[in-house]
C-alpha cells in the first residue's frame, strides 16, 4: 500500500518534462524484521528497492534516506535536470550524515535532513 508520493520532474536534457514519481509503501513486518519499500519511476526503468529496519519506524527512515541517496547519485542529479519544487532546490528526502555535503537548495538549509 503507497503512504506517500512524490512528484519530481526532469526540467532539461532528452526526457525534459518527463515526471518522475516516487512513491514510499506502508512497512511491512517480516520474520525477524520489518521492511519499508519504495519506488522511484526513472525513464530509463522503475527502481525499487527497501529499507529494513527492527521496526516500522527505523525501516521507513532508512527507506527515505535510500530514497534521498539514489536522487542525489543519479545522473538526472548530476546533469542538474532533476527537479522538485524548482532547479536547485532539493528533493526534500535525508540522507545519511556522510552524505550531507552534496546536498542543494532547501535540502542544505533544511534542519534534520
Amino acid at each position: 500500500m503507497i503512504i506517500a508520493e512524490r512528484i519530481l520532474r526532469l526540467v532539461s536534457g532528452e526526457h525534459a518534462g518527463t515526471t518522475v514519481p516516487v512513491r514510499i509503501h506502508l512497512p511491512e513486518k517480516m520474520a525477524d524484521h520489518w521492511a519499508c519499500s519504495y519506488e522511484i519511476g526513472w525513464p530509463e526503468g522503475t527502481r525499487i528497492s527497501s529499507g529494513f529496519g527492527v521496526d516500522g519506524v527505523q525501516a521507513l527512515s532508512l527507506a527515505m534516506q535510500k530514497v534521498g541517496t539514489e536522487l542525489y547519485m543519479n545522473q538526472h542529479h548530476r546533469d542538474q535536470s532533476l527537479a522538485f519544487e524548482g532547479p536547485g532546490r532539493g528533493y526534500g528526502f535525508p540522507v545519511p550524515k556522510p552524505l550531507r555535503d552534496i546536498l542543494i537548495g532547501d535540502d542544505a538549509t533544511a534542519d534534520g535532513i
